[in-house]
C-alpha cells in the first residue's frame, strides 16, 4: 500500500491488489480496479471535489465507463485498510 499525492488536496491510495482510491481532501470519492471497474461517489460534494474526480479519472482512464456508488461504499472500502 502506498500513498501518492497528486495535487493540492488530492491524494491517491495505491492498494496491494492494484486498486487505486482517490481522496479529495480527507474523503475517499473514487475507486479504480484495473480492467474491472471505475466507481465514483454518487454523493454531491463541493465543486472542487467534483473537479478532483473528473481530473483523476479522465487523466488515467478516459476510455473506461464509470458507475456511481453510494458514499458508504468508499467509506467502507477505506475502513478495511
Amino acid at each position: 500500500m502506498r500513498i501518492k499525492p497528486i495535487a493540492s488536496n488530492m491524494t491517491e491510495l495505491l492498494l496491494n491488489d492494484g486498486s487505486r482510491v482517490l481522496f479529495s481532501y480527507e474523503t475517499p470519492v473514487a475507486h479504480y480496479k484495473p480492467s474491472q471497474f471505475l466507481y465514483r461517489t454518487s454523493r454531491k460534494w463541493s465543486v472542487t471535489t467534483s473537479k478532483h474526480i473528473g481530473k483523476w479519472d479522465i487523466a488515467k482512464w478516459s476510455d473506461m465507463p464509470y458507475s456511481e456508488m453510494p458514499q458508504e461504499y468508499f467509506d467502507n472500502l477505506t475502513e478495511r485498510v
